[in-house]
């Protein structure tokens, strides 16, 4: 009973009832511009023939979405879908979506219009006056029994009215609802945006994770030296790497923000030198051997290999401060492969952890190549093998 009353209140309940009667207008203006006019044409036929129109299945959709699952507007998966037709599959449900409206559109003219008007004439007949002629039964018995029954039909009204809202909006979710391309497309689309949302975190990840660590790291060797020259060099480390940073920063925001614009070049292994001096500057003392052709490696795998080769150099910084760190990256037999090893310090642990290391086994993973880390010896080991052949 309860929820007969919300359904009452309920503006939807009222939208669903219009959409039910414009299938009946545009029967009236039938009639009215064909008085003799076969009427077989406006139920039948005309949605016949405009469901085979692919247009029109937007207009439906765009109908029903608005008027019978107004509470869905805003979902992220619509029930009821405003796009055209796209094969023949799509047309026949139109067609018979189309058909069906006008079936129920006839009963709920029906219901709109006969009920008021049985209780219109069981109070005349209770008042001792001739019902209509299309009263339903001749006049007998009591005239009081008809007044005590003139309210049930005004009652039964928003009842039925409800019960044909509830039954067409179960009808156009079946009917205009996602055929299992337009599903299988929107879970492309869905996956692509939770791929991409998951790469833009690693960038924010790794990028700002590097400047802030070379920052810190740099401001307290600088406070601890005391020495200005030192001092000097540390706060234009700090610069370039928070200029680099800040461009990384608006790259990311200018995804995010989908304007539309050409994103500037994410940096390739061909930039390492700079992340080996932005390590150095922050008293890191590195020993790095690049061999092979770096100029050969694709473009994937190129800038995912420096955002794993930063991830790595943030992590020595962060966790174990300016240790020794040797780096070698080396393409060999259609493979790039890299190898970051530094000594831990005392404070250390040497359990694996935290989402930069996630970050390098994901990325890792995305190109089909491979990714270890853990101790190493007397120190800790990142080994990164990714796979060249197939990457464009």
């Amino acid at each position: 009973m309860s929820r007969f009353i919300r359904l009452l209140f309920r503006s939807v309940t009222y939208t669903r009832w219009l959409h039910l009667c414009i299938p009946v207008l545009v029967y009236a203006v039938w009639l009215f511009t064909f008085p003799s006019g076969p009427m077989v044409l406006v139920p039948f036929l005309f949605p016949l023939l405009l469901g085979l129109v692919p247009s029109v299945r937007t207009a439906e959709g765009l109908q029903a979405r608005l008027m019978l699952v107004r509470e869905e507007r805003d979902a992220p998966h619509p029930s009821i879908t405003v796009g055209p037709a796209t094969s023949w599959t799509d047309r026949l449900r139109t067609v018979l979506w189309l058909e069906t409206r006008a079936v129920l559109a006839v009963a709920t003219a029906f219901a709109t219009v006969r009920l008021p008007l049985l209780a219109v004439d069981l109070v005349r007949v209770a008042g001792g006056s001739a019902p209509g002629e299309d009263f339903l039964s001749p006049v007998t018995g009591p005239r009081w029994l008809y007044g005590a029954l003139a309210p049930l039909p005004l009652l039964a009204l928003p009842v039925v009215i409800m019960g044909l809202g509830g039954l067409v909006t179960a009808v156009a979710r079946r009917l205009l609802g996602p055929s299992a391309a337009e599903r299988l497309a929107a879970l492309e689309a869905r996956t692509e945006l939770l791929l991409e949302h998951n790469r833009i975190a690693r960038e924010l990840h790794d990028s700002i994770g590097h400047a802030l660590t070379i920052v810190v790291v740099q401001a307290g060797a600088a406070r601890a030296a005391g020495d200005g020259e030192f001092t000097a060099r540390a706060l234009a480390a700090i610069e370039e790497t928070g200029r680099a940073a800040m461009d990384d920063l608006e790259r990311v925001l200018t995804v995010l923000r989908a304007s539309g614009g050409r994103n500037g070049p994410r940096p390739t292994l061909g930039e390492a030198d700079h992340l080996l001096e932005s390590a150095r500057a922050s008293g890191a003392p590195v020993d790095a051997v690049i061999s092979g052709a770096l100029d050969t490696v694709p473009g994937p795998v190129s800038r995912e290999g420096y955002r794993i080769l930063q991830e790595a150099l943030t992590n020595v910084l962060r966790h174990c401060g300016p240790v020794p760190v040797q780096v070698n990256v080396t393409v060999v037999d259609r493979s790039l492969e890299m190898e970051v090893t530094n000594p831990l310090s005392a404070t250390i642990s040497r359990t694996r952890g935290g989402s930069g290391l996630r970050g390098i086994h994901e990325r890792a993973a995305l190109l089909g190549g491979e990714a270890r880390s853990g101790p190493h010896e007397e120190g800790w080991k990142v080994r990164v093998q990714l796979p060249l052949d197939g990457i464009r």
